[in-house]
């Protein structure tokens, strides 16, 4: 993303490349007077309200929700709207930090569906076993400075923790 400064290596970041962001404070990013069109509005200058509509209602957001005042929204309603923020303009990559919280069941398998739908590319941190089984291909151990991909899945990774821990 470009907020670190590397400490060893190289990088390139095309000039077009689109980079959605979701982090776990994602809520703090929104203005709780404002419906979810008006943050997009905001946001996205120039654009139409119906165009803002139809993609809020794609991630469930729909008539009264998408007009009312974002504190009137559950924490899961707040997560749909950064959703959609963070996808208005057809992102490359995502990088999502621990998006299933404030999601309940229902609204996590939705997600994973449409992050399988997704044709770009995905980084996910989370604890949520269910999401991370149900959607990553990969793993990957960030420990000491360093990242390397794990062979293995969760299952796998717990037994290798297990076993350095001598449980």
């Amino acid at each position: 993303m470009g907020d670190l400064e590397l400490s060893d290596g190289k990088r390139f970041i095309h000039n077009r490349l689109r980079v959605g962001v979701f982090t776990q404070h994602h809520m703090d990013s929104l203005d709780l007077k404002m419906s979810a069109v008006e943050q997009m509005r905001a946001k996205f200058p120039g654009e139409s309200v119906e165009s803002f509509r139809f993609h809020l209602g794609a991630f469930g957001i729909s008539n009264y929700f998408a007009l009312c005042p974002m504190y009137l929204l559950s924490g899961g309603q707040k997560s749909r709207v950064s959703f959609a923020i963070i996808t208005w303009e057809k992102p490359h990559i995502l990088m999502l930090d621990e998006p299933t919280n404030h999601l309940d069941f229902d609204a996590i398998n939705a997600l994973i569906v449409g992050l399988h739908n997704f044709e770009g590319g995905l980084v996910v941190v989370s604890h949520d076993e269910y999401f991370l089984n149900a959607l990553c291909d990969n793993l990957f151990v960030v420990d000491n400075k360093r990242v390397d991909r794990f062979d293995g899945d969760l299952k796998d990774y717990h037994k290798m923790i297990m076993k350095q821990l001598k449980l």
